[in-house]
């Protein structure tokens, strides 16, 4: 059974102190085409969510936003070449740079799976499918050194309002799953504004950032939610399977099992029916029990308030290069009620981050290491406030981010002029 701090690793924690980095490296300019537009199912039109956008022949990409809007920047001499666009229940599909270029709605054809073929190659136990995926991590994932080229995006909202925005560039030294080392992180770009006034003078700090979002990295850090010691402790059910490239995916549904107290998780694992692989996982934290559930996230907090999490979703997503799958995209939110004491309304905040891969490569070296010790992010550093970023239309240059959603775009600009205030 996994202890309390165990668990503390894959989860936000708001504290009052921590490191600081902020992120100052530039990097020399590149000619690069730049590329936007929306993923769309081809029939309901609604916009597809978290849907993957690849470079071929590269290991460039991007994913989707919120309102499946997306952007991505190539180098100019890639222009020949196409964007592939890959998301779960539907058909891949391939596009030229050009066309992209041309029309900016890519259209996904959902995929059905005659159910007559489900039901032959289904295995009857769920809990031994999991196993197997467990068991065939070493064959399914990439067991090399990485240097990964990262985006990672934090906000903190007051109910409907931003109070806080954080936006990086970092490079993940990514270890082979089978170490036992963690993943390193070395931040490239930073830069984030936080308005104080609207915390309630509450010391509202996140810390871990991008690191939270690696812990949701089943694969290589399976002892925070599944291991071989851990599995007895949820209940295992099949879902209605679905399909990716042709390829049949089995979902498994998992929920604590009633007679264990402490906070557990919930939610569904999407794996390959051929190779066992995990290719995607959505899961929450059941937060039924506020005080056992708080002691997770709070790591110090005023006197005179209560505060307790009312929601905790994540989600990790992987992408497949070559036969082997890697991590390539996480997402993070988290809700949390605020009690005053002497106050008559309560406080809500909610802490969403995401974090997606956008370019890596291998390294020869056996221990992937950090080039600028300056900048290196420790699981309990802070990203310091540094808003000038924001006034800057060209901040991220050739870099590859998560496209802003409407709300995102309107807290910048209102940043925008407050800089231009000052």
């Amino acid at each position: 059974m996994k202890s309390f701090q165990q668990i503390k690793q894959i989860l936000y924690l708001l504290t009052v102190f921590g490191t600081y980095i902020s992120g100052f490296s530039q990097v020399e300019a590149e000619v690069f085409i730049e590329i936007s537009g929306k993923v769309v199912d081809s029939n309901t039109k609604n916009a597809l969510v978290f849907a993957d956008i690849i470079v071929s022949d590269s290991n460039i990409a991007t994913v989707s936003n919120n309102e499946g809007n997306y952007i991505l920047k190539i180098p100019a001499n890639f222009k020949d070449r196409f964007i592939v666009v890959t998301y779960l229940g539907y058909a891949e599909k391939k596009v030229s740079i050009v066309s992209a270029l041309e029309n900016n709605v890519i259209k996904l054809q959902q995929t059905v799976t005659p159910l007559q073929e489900i039901s032959i190659i289904q295995p009857k136990n769920a809990e031994t499918l999991l196993r197997l995926m467990l068991q065939n991590i070493p064959d399914n994932y990439v067991e090399s050194s990485m240097e990964m080229t990262g985006f990672y995006r934090e906000t903190i909202k007051k109910r409907r309002q931003n109070v806080s925005l954080s936006e990086a560039v970092i490079n993940i030294y990514k270890r082979p799953n089978s170490q036992n080392r963690r993943d390193a992180i070395e931040l490239v770009k930073a830069r984030k504004s936080t308005n104080y006034a609207k915390l309630d003078t509450l010391a509202f700090k996140l810390q871990g950032g991008p690191f939270s979002n690696l812990y949701t990295d089943i694969v290589k850090y399976p002892q925070y939610i599944f291991n071989e010691d851990n599995l007895k402790v949820y209940n295992y059910t099949f879902d209605e399977s679905t399909v990716i490239n042709d390829q049949l995916i089995y979902v498994v549904n998992f929920k604590q099992k009633p007679e264990y107290e402490m906070p557990l998780y919930y939610g569904k694992l999407y794996i390959d029916s051929k190779t066992y692989a995990l290719i995607s996982a959505v899961f929450s934290l059941n937060v039924e029990n506020r005080e056992l559930a708080s002691e997770l996230f709070v790591k110090q907090k005023p006197r005179k308030a209560k505060v307790y999490p009312t929601a905790a979703n994540y989600r990790v997503n992987y992408r497949n290069s070559n036969g082997k799958w890697y991590y390539s995209y996480s997402s993070i939110s988290l809700t949390f009620k605020v009690n005053w004491k002497g106050r008559l309304f309560n406080s809500v905040y909610t802490l969403n981050s995401e974090m997606a891969i956008t370019n890596w490569n291998y390294t020869d070296e056996r221990y992937s290491k950090t080039k600028n010790k300056e900048q290196v992010f420790r699981p309990n550093s802070i990203l310091i406030d540094e808003a000038s970023g924001f006034s800057d239309p060209e901040f991220w240059g050739e870099y590859n981010i998560i496209e802003p959603e409407k709300s995102i775009e309107s807290a910048i600009e209102k940043i925008q002029k407050q800089l231009d205030k000052t």
